[in-house]
């Protein structure tokens, strides 16, 4: 899994996981859809901040590994 701390690798519909504020402390990560993101700059040590389709809003600190299909010869 990558890191989510470049916007430029974050995009609406990409499958994150990230860490709510309450939720720093444990460490749980929540997994979703982004809807938008928070941070305007183009990097942030702590991740990106964005918001979920469901909407939880946290920093992103996996991008989840989008699966590849080969089409069969």
């Amino acid at each position: 899994m990558k890191e989510g701390n470049q916007r430029i690798q974050i995009y609406p519909g990409l499958e994150v996981d990230i860490v709510q504020k309450r939720d720093q402390r444990s460490g749980i990560l929540t997994r979703g859809i982004v809807k938008r993101l928070l941070t305007k700059s183009p990097s942030h040590p702590h991740g990106i901040k964005v918001e979920l389709e469901s909407g939880d809003i946290g920093r992103v600190k996996n991008i989840a590994e989008q699966e590849t299909f080969l089409p069969e010869e």
